[in-house]
């Protein structure tokens, strides 16, 4: 039960784009089309998952027995530039037009502040490894839910009457906060 609720809160509750507001810019950047919406949600919960394993690993096994824990950060970047490096090399050789698709934004995962907090708040809350790994996965989750309800809500807004101020980064903000504000909602079911 406990693992449930650390899924189901990680892609409802405490959603990283939603509540945490991290991970801003591939959300309000690659949203603007479902397919790459949907590409750039399982690329970045592929990483935010091998992230939480990997850097379990080298917390616990390395990190912590060595009274090392002020290298959490450094280490916690490494792992997720390498990561991110070996994902983008697996989509240009495996898919190109997705790469393409996804452009800049793919590297932009390494910078990605969703990961690192993913990584520092599994640290933080002191997760067991398979608590950490369901962390990891339900953050992912959570992650592309976001970003492809924001795709397919952008897809509408292109067809709506919209006024020409809001037009762009303003009418996608306003629909940002009204999303978070739904996904507040949910926030009592799990305490």
């Amino acid at each position: 039960m406990e693992l449930l609720a650390i899924f189901i809160s990680a892609i409802l509750i405490n959603n990283f784009v939603l509540h945490y507001f991290l991970g801003i810019c591939p959300f309000l950047g690659v949203s603007k089309k479902i397919d790459s919406a949907v590409s750039m949600g399982l690329a970045v919960t592929f990483v935010m998952t091998i992230t939480a394993i990997v850097s379990w690993i080298i917390n616990h096994w390395i990190l912590i027995p060595f009274n090392l824990e002020y290298l959490q950060i450094v280490s916690f970047i490494l792992i997720i530039a390498s990561l991110v490096q070996l994902v983008e090399m697996f989509i240009r050789k495996s898919s190109p037009p997705l790469y393409q698709a996804l452009g800049i934004y793919l590297p932009l995962i390494t910078t990605n502040c969703a990961i690192m907090g993913l990584a520092l708040l599994a640290a933080l809350k002191n997760y067991n490894f398979v608590e950490t790994v369901i962390f990891g996965v339900g953050s992912g989750v959570g992650f592309t839910l976001a970003i492809v309800l924001m795709a397919g809500i952008r897809e509408q807004l292109d067809l709506a009457d919209v006024p020409e101020p809001l037009k762009g980064a303003g009418i996608a903000l306003i629909v940002a906060g009204i999303m978070a504000l739904g996904f507040f909602g949910f926030s009592g079911m799990i305490k």
